[in-house]
């Protein structure tokens, strides 16, 4: 299971470290931010323990207005759960009481400038692609036209070469030789790369190249939504290559299903055109439109005129 801890999150969000520098290291496995509202009155039937606890104004302000007793017990009893960390939004200030509480049961407490749901709505986002289920295929990732493109193959077939062609005709870079796939719901496909990889391009017979500093910023893309596995195969001369609609295929990762296409290959063929028109024949597809269909009907049509 992917985890994040307290230090990356204060990292990645700038946050202010109240209480708890020394416990940085506890980690978070759950996406979601939990306000505790029912838990200040004493009910903890559905309290999300594992979750983030996030104290906004509302909560603050309750706080404030308790008596120094009343307080006492209801933070207590929130912090007795041990939550991994707390976080208090608006740059609220008068935590002494907290800060007291947080440092007593070894709990981190930080603090961030962003008002509650600004900073939810990051967190959350932030969270969900972190902690997403993912594996790690061999191929290239690339983003043709808004499109996500994962372009497969066995090694040695060409699909670093292809991948530089579609740079060279305007589009995105995401991965290299790794990819990195990440689940982000029952149909959602996130493909990035690992970190080492980012911005490299390996070319046989060239080495190793960085798209951002051969071809600049707009050469690469940090992730994009997978929507299309296009699988590069030798070219079979005996298999029927002219259909008039060709069936189709899938691929599944971690459950997701996506459409999948064979390109084979052989001497003289435009392959990055035809990736080219496989990502535009999607979005048509998308808008439910079908070539083949409209072909077909107007056969029908020119056969009922011919009868007539």
């Amino acid at each position: 299971m992917n985890a994040v801890t307290i230090k990356q999150l204060a990292k990645q969000f700038s946050l202010e470290v109240l209480a708890g520098k020394d416990q940085l290291n506890r980690t978070i496995t759950k996406a979601r931010t939990h306000r505790p509202g029912l838990e200040f009155i004493g009910y903890f039937d559905f309290f999300p323990m594992e979750h983030v606890q996030v104290l906004g104004r509302k909560e603050i302000t309750y706080l404030h207005q308790l008596s120094h007793e009343e307080r006492q017990l209801r933070i207590g009893n929130i912090v007795n759960y041990h939550p991994p960390c707390f976080i208090v939004t608006s740059n609220q200030e008068g935590l002494t009481y907290l800060t007291r509480f947080c440092k007593q049961e070894g709990i981190p407490l930080l603090r961030t400038k962003e008002a509650t749901s600004t900073f939810m709505d990051k967190y959350d986002a932030y969270m969900v692609k972190a902690l997403a289920p993912e594996t790690a295929v061999h191929g290239v990732c690339v983003n043709i036209f808004g499109l996500g493109i994962l372009i497969r193959g066995k090694s040695g077939i060409g699909k670093s070469e292809i991948a530089h062609a579609l740079i060279g005709r305007g589009h995105r870079l995401v991965a290299d030789d790794m990819v990195v796939l990440k689940k982000l719901g029952p149909e959602t496909l996130l493909g990035t790369h690992n970190g080492t990889n980012k911005e490299f391009l390996a070319l046989r017979s060239i080495g190793l190249l960085n798209v951002v500093r051969l071809y600049g910023r707009k050469a690469f893309q940090e992730e994009t939504r997978i929507a299309l596995d296009i699988e590069l195969a030798a070219w079979q001369k005996n298999e029927l290559n002219n259909e008039l609609e060709v069936a189709t295929e899938t691929s599944d990762y971690m459950g997701v299903t996506i459409p999948r296409i064979e390109i084979q290959l052989q001497p003289g063929r435009d392959v990055v055109g035809l990736i080219e028109v496989a990502a535009n024949n999607w979005y048509l597809q998308q808008q439910g439109y079908s070539a083949a269909e409209e072909f077909i009907q107007r056969l029908d049509s020119d056969r009922t005129e011919t009868e007539e």
